[in-house]
């Protein structure tokens, strides 16, 4: 029922839309360079807006996919995983540059304070800048596209919420989709994919992302510990982010090799009783597995496309160059990147091994249960065979007729009978011996 009523909300919003916004128009703009006056307009309209919600004590503004009823759906599973976060209260977007003493949060883009008298245009033309925004609204990204010149192609990758890891290549910038997940082991989510949208610009870089992701902190924490021996760059923050990402698989894979080895000695030393777990633990580790693996398969393109498109720019030109140094630490990200999707190729085969030797043993000890079985039914299969006869002589004597040795006063007939009775089991007992039934 809720699909259906998705579904109905997305036909009459399509049905509004006017064609400029429902088609995706070539990109006629060949200004170059940032737009600050568009930012400076965009600040004095958010600050108004606020001023007025404020007084009138409306909500704030919903995030980008849920405001003003245009709601947009992705087609790849992620948007329902999502949960509602309270942002009014949350500090949505973060401004960093080299040149400024430290860096700066806010819940909105017009909330970036001014230092010294300045604003952020101005604190922008100092040099290198990265402005990360999290769950960017409608106008943000309008704004930061007309300012920054930013395609309508990228436009609609980030709204909506493009899951596949790319490197496009525009006249002013890089547009890179790279893929994380949810690291927190206690979430319900965790080994999700989360992705990170990021713009390469000559002037500095702007992240997009939906969900709150360690890796913008770890990054701005790693340029404040090598600021003095780094020259910082749009380039070599893009490095950092996609280092940062990377590493971050590690400990992940290190905790599956430690599991992998565990159950592969485990497998086939444990007794039937303590193996009820092991089937659990080796679907669960192969589950991870194959998570990672899709996760990491496709990043090796992503680097290869960055390395190249980067060091075919020329320096001279609208669209970022790509220094040396930074293509050395692209190799490095890549030569980490192939050596996971190794090990983790690696640990699957043994995986697979170890479940091949499980199942095995199951099916080994399943046989020795079913031979003990039959080796119990067929000596109750012996001992029915010698008890049936004794049952029918002794049934011939017990029939209310007349029988031979009915009127004998003494035991001879009686003595006969059992002589014969227990002569007919040693022999039953000797043949099946010697046929080994029993």
């Amino acid at each position: 029922m809720h699909m259906n009523v998705d579904m109905d909300s997305i036909r009459e919003t399509q049905s509004v839309r006017s064609p400029q916004e429902d088609v995706c128009f070539p990109n006629q703009d060949k200004r170059q360079g940032v737009d600050y006056d568009v930012i400076e307009e965009f600040i004095r309209s958010e600050k108004k807006e606020l001023v007025e919600n404020k007084h009138k004590s409306q909500q704030r503004r919903r995030r980008l996919s849920t405001m003003n009823n245009d709601r947009r759906y992705s087609l790849y599973g992620e948007r329902s995983q999502k949960h509602q976060e309270n942002e009014t209260e949350q500090y949505r977007v973060t401004f960093y540059s080299p040149s400024e003493p430290s860096t700066i949060h806010s819940r909105t883009i017009s909330e970036i304070p001014e230092w010294n008298n300045e604003r952020l245009t101005d604190m922008m033309k100092k040099g290198c800048f990265w402005i990360d925004i999290l769950n960017p609204t409608d106008a943000e990204m309008k704004a930061l596209c007309n300012a920054f010149h930013i395609h309508p192609l990228t436009f609609e990758d980030i709204s909506m919420e493009e899951q596949r890891e790319k490197c496009e290549v525009f006249i002013n910038y890089y547009f890179i989709c790279f893929k994380s997940f949810d690291q927190d082991e206690m979430s319900i989510s965790y080994l999700q994919p989360r992705t990170i949208y990021i713009i390469v610009l000559k002037e500095g870089v702007i992240t997009f992302h939906f969900q709150s992701m360690p890796h913008p902190y770890n990054v701005r924490r790693r340029i404040k510990q090598l600021k003095e021996y780094i020259n910082i760059t749009p380039d070599w923050i893009c490095y950092g982010l996609l280092d940062d990402i990377t590493d971050s698989f590690a400990p992940v894979i290190r905790a599956i090799e430690f599991e992998v080895d565990s159950i592969d000695e485990l497998v086939l030393i444990l007794k039937e009783s303590e193996q009820s777990d092991m089937l659990r633990r080796i679907g669960y580790c192969r589950k991870k597995m194959m998570g990672l693996l899709r996760l990491l398969q496709s990043k090796t393109d992503v680097i290869k496309t960055i390395v190249k498109r980067g060091e075919m720019a020329p320096e001279d030109g609208p669209r970022p160059a790509l220094s040396k140094e930074v293509a050395l630490y692209l190799g490095d990200v890549q030569d980490h990147i192939l050596s996971m999707l190794q090990s983790l190729n690696h640990y699957e085969k043994i995986s697979s091994r170890s479940h091949s030797n499980y199942l095995a043993q199951i099916s080994i000890e399943m046989t020795q249960t079913n031979n003990e079985i039959n080796d119990i039914l067929s000596k109750l299969t012996a001992l029915g065979s010698i008890l049936v006869p004794m049952n029918l002589v002794t049934g011939l004597w017990g029939m209310n007729v007349q029988v031979p040795g009915q009127y004998q006063e003494d035991l001879t007939w009686f003595m006969g009978i059992m002589a014969s009775i227990l002569t007919f089991c040693i022999l039953s007992t000797l043949v099946m011996r010697h046929y080994r039934i029993v």
